[in-house]
């Protein structure tokens, strides 16, 4: 059920292990990629997890016959598609509708009337990337105050190269889906390595695109007019690894981590045990172990020290893991500098935050400073976003007393079964509606 409440009775610790799942970040482009072709596509280890829900709607509201074959299998076959059923009360409550651009364009020649995607509220991320880069490779924009519409001309040749004006994840993922339905050569320049990316680009390998380059800025792509079907298992989630990782040393236990991608966390691990944590990695059985006394607590009992915090993207530290670090830096020793300079609102996380009790001074819209250590408190507070409230919630699991996170739903949107798989660790948490 959406909506509602995380109550959490907190500073238990934590003990036992828990797996990782699928990745949300690159099911969601790979769903939109079926629609490439007509034949059958097999996709396993989906996350159950609201933002796949809302694309699965979308895709069924366009005519995708999806079906459920096992816990995490999906079958999606992609006969008859009618993009005027798109419904934009269905496009406005998630960011990753805008996914839809590149496979509805590449099929269809024009994508019309579309509304702005909606999204979380972490700052501004408008679809500029995304419409000039399809303006630059040769497509026709309209643009309107709520809609925007593509149009192919049949007699404008699409261009060798695009070149994106910034590291844009999802923007990168549009090319990649758009070109690959293209029956062309054309190289993507300045695009985003990060892991979801080289996901999808292996799915639309095993459709019949060739691509070279998946991981790195320059992506060489060549696309085909029909592309074919094809079985994809998602690689699991570094994100939802990373807060794992992060909520052991936060909350305090002995924790082992199964399925983590370890090599898509080699800078996040590096840094933390730099910080001092007790990190044990074996990358043969594809687990981390993390031991933490208390909250804060590293090697021998000894508590943290993280003197800067700066997020960038892929292979940097991830934006998405910044919120939960900051929780992290309130156990530890001594000042730490939070520096996100990707978007204007994620440090509004750090308001809640204080409200539990943490040294919190908010130096401008990317730059903060937390001061530890400090024993966090229960309190009344709200997640406005996805990774905010993975956040809170583990403030909760580590504050002394009753904690109240409102926004279940955000949390939702990229975390499945959270409570079950946290009681499973010990964690004293349920979900109220």
């Amino acid at each position: 059920m959406i909506g509602g409440k995380f109550v959490i009775q907190g500073a238990r610790p934590l003990s036992g292990t828990i797996n990782v799942g699928g990745s949300k970040n690159a099911a969601l482009p790979i769903l939109a990629a079926t629609l490439l072709s007509r034949e059958k596509c097999d996709i396993s280890n989906v996350p159950r997890v609201l933002d796949v829900s809302r694309m699965l709607e979308l895709l069924s509201e366009l005519g995708s016959s999806v079906k459920w074959t096992g816990s995490h299998s999906l079958s999606i076959k992609n006969t008859d598609i009618f993009p005027a059923r798109l419904k934009n009360d269905a496009v406005n409550k998630m960011r990753a509708s805008i996914l839809l651009v590149g496979p509805l364009l590449a099929r269809f020649g024009k994508v019309e009337n579309m509304e702005y995607p909606g999204g979380c509220s972490i700052g501004p991320r408008p679809i500029t990337t995304h419409l000039n880069a399809f303006r630059d490779l040769g497509a026709s924009i309209r643009i309107g105050k709520k809609f925007f519409s593509i149009y192919l001309e049949g007699n404008k040749k699409i261009s060798n190269i695009v070149t994106l004006e910034e590291f844009s994840v999802t923007a990168t993922e549009n090319m990649l889906i758009f070109l690959s339905g293209i029956p062309k050569k054309t190289e993507i320049r300045i695009g985003a390595c990060e892991p979801h990316v080289k996901d999808l680009s292996v799915f639309l390998s095993k459709m019949g695109a060739e691509i070279e380059g998946a991981g790195t800025s320059f992506i060489r792509v060549k696309g085909k007019s029909r592309l074919r079907g094809g079985a994809h298992s998602v690689t699991p989630d570094y994100i939802e690894a990373g807060t794992f990782l992060i909520l052991a040393l936060s909350v305090g236990g002995d924790i082992i981590i199964n399925d983590a991608p370890i090599g898509d966390l080699d800078l996040v691990i590096k840094k933390l045990v730099s910080f001092g944590a007790d990190i044990e990695v074996n990358p043969r059985r594809k687990t981390i172990r993390v031991r933490s006394a208390y909250p804060g607590c590293g090697i021998s009992g000894k508590r943290m020290r993280i003197e800067k915090i700066q997020t960038l993207p892929y292979p940097g530290i991830p934006t998405d893991l910044q919120s939960l670090l900051a929780v992290l830096c309130a156990h530890t020793k001594g000042d730490t500098l939070i520096h996100e300079p990707l978007y204007e609102n994620r440090l509004e996380c750090l308001k809640e935050l204080g409200k539990m009790g943490a040294r919190v001074k908010i130096l401008d819209l990317h730059r903060a400073i937390i001061g530890g250590p400090v024993r966090l408190r229960g309190s009344n507070v709200k997640g406005s976003d996805l990774r905010s409230g993975a956040a809170l919630l583990t403030a909760g699991l580590a504050a002394k007393g009753k904690t109240v996170v409102y926004g279940a739903e955000h949390i939702e949107r990229g975390y499945e079964d959270i409570v079950g798989r946290l009681r499973s660790l010990g964690a004293n948490v349920e979900k109220v509606i």
